[in-house]
């Protein structure tokens, strides 16, 4: 990591608040034989709450490795899983093909949601018009609010992610804000938008003050599994036929813009940092291996021109156009209305205050 966070400390040992932060969430986790016996524990309640039920819980894939190696082993545990993908028109090739050998092979059934492209085209023009680093957080949240949604729909308790604190923990928050904030996505719409947001997935703002969705349970399963990415890859190539796409989300050619481009040339960020330094933390790689892959570009220069040309035009970007997104003045999360400035506003936190006392006073003297 280095000062491209804004918010990075150090403790009196030169230790990094990223670091430090990694180990608090290691140190909670289960390790070794209590790990086992938790998971174990987890798989036999989901097997319970799916008696009767077509699947017994809801994964979500991208064909890339965590969520493809989260599919090879729920099913090594005996679940029987539906998988989700949510087609945002921006698949690869190789990610198509490893999606289809992965959960052929596997024997699992796949739902994919295929957005409105003209609907969602505009939200992504919008956020690279708004010049914030969140332009992928429109993906990221349609993901999340699919899973819950098609858990809901039948009847499914468990949501299986592929999230883990091996390989994503260092992450600044300046680098991407908002992931389950549709109010501040509806905003980011509505100034650099046109038309409006009819059937984009998302959690209103219910969902957002309640915690809705947490009334499903999300299990990150590779926590409870001594995780390597590099022996992942390895049972995914020779299990599953599974091909290897160049780089951390790169399964997707807008993700493989927007971290490989976008974020380090208009802003100077290069998620690599946060990943190498989650996986340099679980004992993965080394300081010098993780120096070595950042002395290179995320991915090859002419590449990154044949997809800004890709992006551009995809998009509806004339040239100039485009040039002057890369180049606008840089804009964050808290310049925009959000669900979040209404939770934290004086007023909805009175409002908060007195709901509270009368539900406690009902609960309390019950009348009628």
């Amino acid at each position: 990591m280095d000062e491209s966070d804004p918010t990075i400390c150090f403790d009196q040992e030169g230790v990094c608040s990223h670091c430090l932060a990694y180990d608090r969430i290691h140190r909670e986790l289960p390790i070794c034989a209590a790990a086992a016996e938790q998971l174990r524990t987890i798989v036999e309640a989901i097997k319970r709450d799916g008696v009767g039920k077509p699947y017994d819980c809801i994964i979500g894939v991208s064909g890339g490795v965590d969520s493809t190696y989260v599919a090879y082993r729920v099913k090594e545990l005996g679940l029987r899983p539906l998988a989700v993908h949510l087609d945002n028109g921006w698949n690869s090739e190789i990610a198509v093909s490893n999606i289809s050998k992965a959960l052929t092979t596997l024997g699992i059934d796949l739902h994919t949601h295929v957005i409105d492209w003209e609907e969602f085209k505009d939200i992504q023009r919008a956020f690279l018009l708004a010049s914030t680093p969140d332009a992928e957080i429109p993906s990221d949240h349609a993901i999340f609010a699919l899973l819950y949604q098609q858990a809901t729909r039948l009847g499914l308790r468990y949501v299986v992610t592929g999230l883990n604190v091996r390989t994503e923990t260092h992450l600044p928050a300046a680098w991407s804000q908002g992931h389950w904030d549709f109010g501040y996505i509806r905003a980011v719409h509505r100034q650099f938008g046109s038309g409006r947001i009819k059937t984009f997935p998302h959690f209103n703002f219910y969902d957002y003050v309640t915690g809705k969705r947490h009334k499903l349970a999300a299990v990150n399963v590779l926590d409870y599994m001594d995780y390597s990415k590099k022996e992942a890859l390895v049972v995914l190539q020779r299990q599953l036929g599974w091909k290897d796409y160049g780089g951390k989300h790169f399964e997707n050619v807008y993700t493989r813009w927007f971290q490989g481009c976008y974020l380090p040339r208009k802003f100077g960020f290069d998620k690599r940092r946060s990943h190498l330094s989650s996986r340099l933390c679980s004992g993965e790689i080394t300081r010098a291996e993780a120096l070595s892959e950042l002395a290179h570009p995320p991915y090859p220069v002419a590449q990154q021109e044949a997809d800004c040309e890709y992006v551009a035009k995809k998009l509806d970007f004339s040239v100039e156009e485009f040039s002057a997104v890369m180049a606008a003045p840089l804009r964050k999360f808290h310049e925009f209305p959000s669900y979040h400035r209404v939770v934290q506003s004086a007023g909805f936190k009175r409002v908060m205050r007195v709901y509270q006392f009368f539900k406690y006073d009902l609960l309390r003297c019950p009348r009628g």
